[in-house]
């Protein structure tokens, strides 16, 4: 591309010069031939007007005299009647240019100056001409260069761009180059860059994600499977395996509820469900993993409270916080539920050292954790749980209490005597 640039610069400037080139030669030539014509002319006119005072005032008329009224390099003849001719100068050879003119006393005067001369001021002209000509074909290639350059770099670097867009590297580069048309696709391949990272940090995070929320429902399923595999009682296989199909349901939703939340963190498939199914749920499922770490997990408060949202979507929320505790915590973990207004609250709580005071609210964000944990957990729970219209925060640091916040909907059948008594689980 450059080199056509140039090339195309280059044959513009040179039918430029070519034809105003040519022009200015013929005029030049015209015009310095006409001056040195009018030039002979004009001395012919003062010569003769010379010869004429003298001779009307009776003076000499000779070479001697006149030589100095006669430029230098030209000749003059001077013929007056009944004297012998005058030469003034030397007879230049070849091709002249001549003037003549007759006084009143009948004397004619000639003068000739060599062609040579005209043809020497030709050729300056024409030398001058010719060295502005390549000034000018210098002038045109440098500036050229500098377009074609101008030109061709921000499409190489728009090519190097698209390129590294076609390799995985999804970095704007948020260079312009001053060309509207370059800068537009520039800002083309910019928003395409943006838009790929994000779809890349999407995918990363639906993987991130999606690693950390099925790592417990399958080691769940395989402590369930296990069971099975080391006792002979029906009733009790029959009942593993129902526990191990409600979690392979669970399952399912969790890797629905990932999906769906990885195309848009808002969307969200709220209900009216029992809060305490939900609850009942999670006792179960990690109660052999409390079991196995020699700890407890009890739940209290406020029974049969119907709350708006998606049952999966709380389960993991409510699963994430017992996880928590159960990695970082201690002792006895307590789930309780409550109502402030219009909205119901599970709290979850253990005995732990609580959250560090240098991370603080960050222990929602992403890759924050204090234990060499993924920091993810507690992230996504967060997103769920904003998803159905509800909200998840840190309530306490010390010990450690997570609230998770539920629109609530009427009660549907009066809670019975012992709603508000603790249970063991």
């Amino acid at each position: 591309m450059r080199r056509r640039l140039i090339q195309s610069t280059l044959a513009v400037v040179l039918v430029v010069i070519a034809v105003f080139g040519v022009s200015l030669v013929i005029v030049e030539s015209r015009t310095i031939s006409s001056s040195a014509q009018e030039r002979v002319d004009s001395e012919a006119v003062r010569l003769v007007g010379i010869v004429d005072s003298r001779l009307l005032g009776k003076e000499d008329v000779t070479a001697a005299i006149l030589h100095d009224q006669v430029t230098q390099d030209r000749y003059a003849v001077i013929r007056i009647p009944g004297r012998p001719d005058i030469a003034i100068g030397e007879k230049p050879a070849g091709d002249v240019i001549h003037a003549e003119e007759r006084g009143e006393g009948g004397e004619l005067v000639r003068v000739e100056e060599p062609r040579s001369t005209v043809t020497r001021e030709v050729g300056r002209t024409l030398l001058i001409i010719g060295a502005v000509a390549l000034l000018a074909v210098i002038a045109a290639v440098l500036l050229a260069i500098r377009q074609a350059n101008r030109l061709a770099s921000p499409l190489t670097d728009l090519a190097e761009t698209a390129e590294r867009l076609g390799s995985g590297d999804p970095r704007p580069r948020h260079k312009r180059y001053g060309v509207h048309e370059l800068d537009r696709v520039a800002d083309v391949l910019d928003s395409s860059a943006e838009r790929i990272a994000r779809m890349l940090t999407a995918e990363r995070r639906l993987a991130a994600d999606a690693s950390h929320q099925l790592r417990t429902p399958l080691t769940a399923l395989s402590m369930r499977l296990e069971e099975i595999t080391l006792t002979d009682d029906p009733d009790t296989v029959k009942e593993e395996a129902t526990i191990a199909l409600t979690q392979v349901e669970r399952l399912t939703d969790v890797v629905e509820r990932l999906l769906t939340n990885s195309r848009d963190p808002r969307t969200g498939s709220a209900v009216s469900f029992d809060l305490d199914e939900v609850i009942q749920q999670q006792l179960a499922e990690w109660r052999p993993a409390y079991r196995s770490a020699g700890r407890a997990i009890v739940s209290s408060g406020k029974r049969h409270l119907q709350a708006v949202g998606t049952p999966g979507a709380v389960a993991q929320v409510l699963a994430a916080l017992i996880e928590n505790s159960l990695m970082h915590g201690g002792g006895t973990v307590a789930m309780r539920t409550r109502v402030i207004g219009n909205q119901a609250v599970v709290e979850v709580t253990d005995e732990g050292p609580g959250v560090p005071a240098d991370l603080g609210a960050r222990i929602f964000e992403r890759t924050i954790s204090g234990r060499n944990s993924t920091g993810i957990g507690l992230a996504v729970a967060r997103d769920l749980a904003e998803a159905d219209g509800g909200r998840l925060e840190m309530l306490q640091a010390q010990p450690p209490v997570f609230g998770l916040f539920l629109a609530r909907t009427p009660v549907k059948r009066a809670p019975a005597p012992d709603d508000e008594e603790p249970t063991v689980r």
